[in-house]
């Protein structure tokens, strides 16, 4: 039995493909069950819609492999009693680094009778075999190179040679948009027309990216007024894609090698980097996790007059005096998404202008969480992490106010590099809920 979590779906999954070749020399039928709870910290309507989207291709996909799917939604979803129903040999999950899905999994490892074995799907190379929290990119980039040849190959999907075969009194709900029909979840937040969740929309986006905008994304990337970047992180962040299959179809495209090489670099070493931070340091999501020379200098200035003082509520209603910084959690708020760029200058001015960076943190965790259909993600941690707390980055001179030796950035500076005016125009075109597209 295959047990799915975080990796949500049928193609290049390595988890799934253990359940399968285990099933081949088993001689056993393979089934993946997904149980749908309301109760994962800071989601809402508008993640569990995109959630929901990808369920369809989830199982299209496991049929082509002669694989089961049972589906579930709480309070039906308990896994200990599926399989008291199925009576697996074997169960295999896919890792993830968070602490409430890990703390599933213990809970779930002491209640079976039978082996649980997890594997890490959804990066390149295994995180456990990084040993440690890693200091920086400099510091990971060449332990994960070393690794790359063995790992960076086609994950391969195989097919259950012994074809499930259900039977009556087993229970799964149809895929349908029903699902979430009163389900106790959050719906204060509505879902975006601006994504689509699914493995076939996200090879379609990866195509689209590959196509039009892979060419020149080393320039392009850092230009929010361009949009040059992929925009697939809902995609990986829910596992509707593998970064197997997106990390080939770059490495094996016709773009300019700076361009493969620089979108590689964000995808393999910069997101496993932030998956490290998280899954070795349990503080990831809490200002205590970052460096201790930026906690330092942070309680230095802790006193420093700030010339702007917003509340939790003025920011995620965009009710700043900044014009770029009100567009950027606009553009969070209303399409689901907001450009890489601007999540650093994003989190930097929300720690510039509260009264404590303990509170800043936590109003940055909670309104990415809140909006991002990428958020309660370890890259949206380590982001906030790096732009507050200097996390993966090194002290700055000359101290400021406010920040201390943490990286600062402007308005001034950061709309020289790009139209900003552009951008925020862009922005106001955006129906809430919606997207330009």
């Amino acid at each position: 039995m295959y047990w799915m979590q975080r990796a949500q779906r049928a193609l290049d999954n390595p988890a799934l493909n253990v359940a399968i070749e285990a099933g081949n020399i088993l001689r056993k039928p393979v089934v993946a069950f997904f149980g749908l709870v309301p109760f994962y910290p800071n989601a809402n309507l508008r993640s569990y819609t995109f959630l929901v989207q990808g369920l369809g291709d989830i199982s299209h996909g496991l049929v082509q492999k002669n694989v089961g799917f049972v589906l579930r939604r709480f309070p039906d979803h308990r896994l200990d009693v599926f399989c008291a129903q199925v009576r697996p040999c074997l169960v295999v999950g896919d890792e993830n680094p968070m602490r409430e899905p890990e703390r599933w999994r213990k809970v779930v490892a002491e209640r079976l009778r039978v082996p649980l074995w997890t594997v890490d799907a959804d990066v390149i190379v295994p995180s456990a075999l990084l040993v440690k929290e890693q200091y920086a990119a400099r510091t990971i980039r060449p332990r994960i190179r070393a690794l790359l040849d063995e790992f960076l190959v086609s994950p391969g999907n195989p097919k259950a040679r012994t074809p499930w075969q259900p039977f009556k009194e087993l229970a799964s709900l149809p895929v349908s948009s029903d699902l979430l029909a009163g389900f106790p979840i959050d719906t204060s937040v509505q879902p975006v027309s601006t994504f689509h969740g699914g493995t076939r929309a996200a090879l379609d986006a990866l195509a689209r990216f590959e196509r039009e905008r892979l060419s020149d994304y080393s320039n392009q990337r850092n230009h929010p007024d361009l949009d040059g970047t992929s925009q697939l992180s809902p995609y990986l962040h829910f596992g509707h894609i593998g970064p197997h299959t997106v990390a080939l179809a770059v490495k094996n495209s016709n773009a300019p090698a700076a361009d493969r090489e620089a979108f590689l670099e964000q995808l393999i070493v910069r997101r496993e980097l932030a998956i490290n931070f998280v899954k070795f340091n349990p503080s990831y999501d809490r200002l205590q996790g970052v460096e201790p020379w930026a906690l330092r200098t942070l309680k230095e200035h802790k006193r420093d007059e700030r010339e702007h003082l917003y509340t939790g509520d003025q920011l995620e209603n965009a009710g700043t005096h900044d014009p770029l910084w009100n567009a950027a959690q606009q553009q969070m708020a209303r399409s689901g998404w907001m450009h890489g760029y601007l999540r650093m200058y994003w989190a930097k001015k929300i720690l510039e202008w509260t009264r404590s960076a303990e509170d800043a943190f936590e109003i940055a965790i909670r309104l990415n969480d809140r909006y991002e259909l990428d958020g309660r993600d370890p890259n949206g941690y380590a982001g906030i992490a790096w732009a507050m707390g200097g996390k993966h980055d090194r002290a700055w001179g000359p101290e400021r106010p406010v920040y201390g030796k943490i990286r600062y950035m402007s308005y001034a500076s950061t709309s020289r590099k790009f139209n900003s005016k552009g951008y925020i125009e862009r922005v106001k075109m955006l129906a809430p809920g919606g997207g330009d597209d």
